[in-house]
């Protein structure tokens, strides 16, 4: 059942993982939730329908993106985004910072916003934390994030800590410009780099505007795992527990599973379409590179257990075929069996949680991915990998 307002339920807990629902007019989001990537109103490769029947309850759209092409004004004159790609679910808005910071040609920040210029054609633009909010607000997405200031990692304590006060004072004037939106809801992002003090004093400040939910920002950025999810783990006991957690553009299986493990909720990242795109699939037995010449003859399936039509029909000598050919079908079986493969994860996870098993069930999973790589089957995902490339959905 949907509701006419935003609500957040968490039905079960296994030690610090949780599973529950975020209910919202236009749908339900099963939690923990993995949230494909829709850049420029298309997840890349995917039918809208496809990454519905894969499970997906909620996509990912951008706001840089979308404010330079087409123009956040022309989706509301053509009703909104949800019409203009077909997805007629939940949509989460990223609020357009990170890209800023990391495409645009030439940038400014100062305490107004930042100006910068587009990476497509050089344009300027200026954009302010209410204006994030419009766009935002003109796309007609269902949860919007306040404007911030992501920091690459490493940096220094002062850099972190300039832009984590810079991204609080942003996150209130965003919360003012968002208003009161029944059905809908503005998260804000805890800032901070690796310095936990800065994390901590975030997180805080943060629950204190008592948003509808919060993300955790800046991370999946190039510092190891082990920071990363140190830095979860030191902003868990201060985040509200009984608001929706969000990891942002994360990750890799294991960096999903692990942050499950310490209580997030939501997550996205462009790594599943991506990969895709460029011959590399996910399976139950981990990572497989479809370039590499030893699957030219391989008739076997990616994996003929899943209930995916790419991965349980199409066999790896075909696809290795459809990669070295760069033949776009390959690239959308690719997608859609790593889409399937991510879904399937977090279904497993929620069912485990639900089971109180969470744990034998992690063992699994990292049984499978352990015992492909022994057996030379495939080669584990590893958190290095998942940089986020904020121009490719």
């Amino acid at each position: 059942m949907t509701t006419d307002q935003f609500t957040f339920t968490v039905n079960k807990t296994d030690g610090m993982a949780r599973t529950g629902e975020i209910r919202m007019p236009r749908g339900v989001i099963r939690t923990p939730a993995f949230m494909p990537v829709g850049t420029a109103a298309t997840v890349k490769a995917m039918y809208p329908d496809q990454v519905k029947a894969l499970g997906a309850d909620v996509v990912l759209g951008n706001t840089y993106h979308l404010m330079l092409r087409p123009g956040a004004e022309r989706v509301a004159r053509l009703g909104g985004l949800h019409k203009f790609m077909n997805w007629p679910y939940p949509i989460l808005t990223d609020s357009g910072g990170f890209q800023v910071m990391s495409l645009a040609a030439l940038r400014k920040v100062d305490e107004t916003g930042v100006t910068f210029q587009s990476h497509i054609d050089g344009s300027k633009h200026f954009m302010s934390p209410e204006r994030s909010i419009e766009i935002q607000g003109l796309l007609g997405s269902d949860i919007q994030m306040q404007l911030d200031e992501c920091v690459r990692l490493p940096c220094s304590d002062e850099e972190a800590e300039r832009a984590m006060r810079l991204s609080l004072r942003w996150a209130e004037r965003c919360r003012i410009a968002f208003g009161e939106q029944p059905g809908k809801a503005m998260f804000g992002i805890v800032q901070g780099g690796a310095v936990e003090r800065l994390r901590i004093e975030s997180a805080r400040e943060l629950a204190a505007l008592d948003l509808k939910g919060y993300a955790i920002g800046g991370l999946a950025v190039g510092e190891p795992q082990d920071v990363m999810l140190r830095m979860i783990e030191t902003v868990e006991p201060h985040m509200p527990k009984e608001k929706p957690r969000y990891l942002m553009g994360v990750g890799t299986p294991d960096d999903i599973v692990e942050a499950v493990r310490r209580g997030v909720d939501m997550f996205d990242c462009v790594m599943p379409t991506r990969a895709g795109r460029h011959g590399q699939v996910f399976t139950k037995h981990g990572r497989m590179n479809l370039r590499n010449a030893r699957f030219a003859e391989d008739t076997r399936p990616l994996d003929e257990s899943s209930k995916c039509t790419a991965s349980n029909t199409y066999s790896r000598a075909y696809l290795h075929h459809l990669v070295r050919s760069n033949e776009i079908l390959g690239m959308m079986l690719l997608t859609w069996n790593n889409l399937a493969y991510y879904q399937e994860l977090m279904a497993g996870l929620r069912k485990a949680i639900a089971e109180g098993r969470l744990e034998d069930h992690i063992g699994e999973i990292k049984e499978g991915w352990a015992k492909g790589e022994r057996d030379g089957k495939a080669e584990i995902g590893h958190h290095a990998d998942n940089i986020a490339t904020p121009a490719e959905g």
